[in-house]
């Protein structure tokens, strides 16, 4: 009879910490989204929220952005057009740090 397997943390109590930095980051898109100008807000949230995605999905939340800003824009929504260009911008800076990650991965003896 083998012991069923348990999950490793990396340290005792990781995941309590992950849990408050995740309602921290919560609080403060509720927070931002709710006090700044529309605009403002859309663009924080938007590319705060961006730098978290996966780059591998990154083209895909790239084209959700352009798809947001021009329709924003043409609507006359200023959170979303803006929130756009802040997906837009924030998905290129995961982009450019996956490529510059890789690269200099890949140059170590």
């Amino acid at each position: 009879m083998e012991k069923p397997k348990q999950a490793k943390e990396p340290f005792p109590g990781a995941y309590y910490v992950g849990a408050a930095i995740t309602f921290a980051l919560l609080l403060a898109v509720v927070v931002v989204g709710s006090s700044a100008e529309p605009g403002l807000a859309g663009f924080v949230v938007a590319f705060g929220l961006g730098l978290t995605v996966n780059p591998q999905y990154s083209p895909y939340f790239c084209l959700a952005g352009v798809f947001s800003l021009l329709f924003g824009f043409a609507g006359g929504e200023p959170q979303v057009a803006w929130g756009g260009v802040g997906l837009v911008l924030s998905q290129a800076a995961v982009s450019l740090m996956a490529q510059r990650w890789t690269h200099t991965e890949s140059r170590k003896p």
